[in-house]
C-alpha cells in the first residue's frame, strides 16, 4: 500500500508554506504524483438597493484569478526537485465557484489517495471564500484527510499515534494511514477508557498491535484511564510520546449539520500542535 497521488489543498491568498512543506516531504517518500488544488467563491454582498457595481464584481474577480495564479506559482516551487523533473509529476487545479468550497475539493478528490489540507485555527472556520470547511470535507471526501496545522514547519511525521475506538470510523483510518505508519520510527496505539473497561481496552489494542505487525509495523499499545476530556487527554499523550501525527477515525453527522461533530474530532481537525490523519 502506498499513496501513489498525492492532493494538496492551498488556501488562495495566504501563505501555504508549512502545508507545502510536509506535501514535498510526503511526495518525496512516496514517490508520488501531486495534484496542486485551490478555489476562491465570489463576495457575497447584496447591496441595499439590489444592485452591485458591474467594476465592484469585475475587480472581485481579478483579486480571485490574482489569488488563484499565485497559489499555483508557490506550489510549484515548492515541490521537491525530483518531482519537477517528472513531465506527469505535477498537475494544478483551480477553479472560482459558488458553491462551497469543500464541494469543489471533495468532487476533485476521486484523483486522489491523500488529501492534504491546512487549518488555520484563527479565521478558517469563519472564512468560508478561500477556506473549505474542514467538518463538510472530511465527510464527504470518501478519502483520508491529512490536516496540517499553519505553524507546522519542520514536522517529519516519523512519530504517529493512533487513536483507537472499536468503530468503522477508526478501522477504516488505521487502514487508510497503513502507507504512513509502515514509514514512521515510532508508532503507538492509544484507547482512552474508562477504568473499568481498561482490561478490555488493553485485549483490544493487544490485537490491534498483532494486526499492524503483519502489515510490517511495529507499534506499542497505551490504555489510558479516561479524565473525563477524552480530546484533551489524546493530545496529551501525543505531547508525551512526542508524535508528529495523530490518526483517528472522525465521526459526525451529514454536511446539513457541517460543524456538528463528536468532540475528539472537532478537535483534532482545529489541533494547533501537530498534524491529524482522519477518515470517516
Amino acid at each position: 500500500m502506498t499513496y501513489p497521488t498525492l492532493m494538496v489543498h492551498l488556501t488562495a491568498g495566504s501563505s501555504n508554506a508549512g502545508l507545502l512543506q510536509i506535501a514535498g516531504d510526503l511526495a518525496d517518500r512516496f514517490h508520488a504524483h501531486v495534484i496542486g488544488i485551490a478555489a476562491c467563491r465570489p463576495m457575497q454582498t447584496v447591496a441595499a438597493d439590489g444592485y452591485i457595481s458591474g467594476d465592484i464584481v469585475e475587480q472581485d474577480f481579478r483579486r480571485i484569478d490574482d489569488a488563484l495564479k499565485a497559489a499555483e506559482v508557490e506550489f510549484r516551487k515548492a515541490m521537491p526537485a525530483p518531482a519537477k523533473n517528472m513531465a506527469d509529476s505535477l498537475e494544478w487545479r483551480s477553479t472560482t465557484t459558488f458553491g462551497p468550497v469543500s464541494d469543489y475539493v471533495a468532487l476533485e478528490a476521486r484523483s486522489a489517495d491523500l488529501v492534504v489540507t491546512g487549518v488555520d485555527r484563527n479565521d478558517s472556520m469563519f472564512d468560508t471564500s478561500r477556506h473549505a470547511d474542514l467538518g463538510d470535507l472530511v465527510m464527504r471526501v470518501g478519502r483520508p484527510v491529512l490536516i496540517v496545522p499553519t505553524a507546522a514547519h519542520g514536522v517529519s511525521l516519523d512519530r504517529a499515534l493512533v487513536g483507537w475506538k472499536d468503530t468503522r470510523e477508526t478501522r477504516r483510518a488505521i487502514v487508510d494511514a497503513l502507507p504512513l505508519l509502515k514509514k514512521a520510527t515510532f508508532v503507538a496505539v492509544a484507547e482512552i477508557a474508562e477504568e473499568s473497561e481498561l482490561e478490555s481496552a488493553r485485549v483490544r489494542l493487544g490485537q490491534v498491535v498483532e494486526w499492524l505487525k503483519r502489515h510490517g509495523v511495529v507499534a506499542q499499545s497505551i490504555a489510558s484511564a479516561s479524565s473525563g476530556e477524552d480530546a484533551i487527554h489524546l493530545d496529551k499523550l501525543a505531547r508525551e510520546q512526542k508524535v508528529d501525527v495523530i490518526v483517528a477515525g472522525a465521526y459526525g453527522h451529514n454536511r446539513l449539520r457541517e460543524w456538528m461533530l463528536g468532540g475528539v474530532t472537532r478537535d483534532l481537525l482545529l489541533r494547533a500542535n501537530g498534524c491529524s490523519l482522519v477518515s470517516h
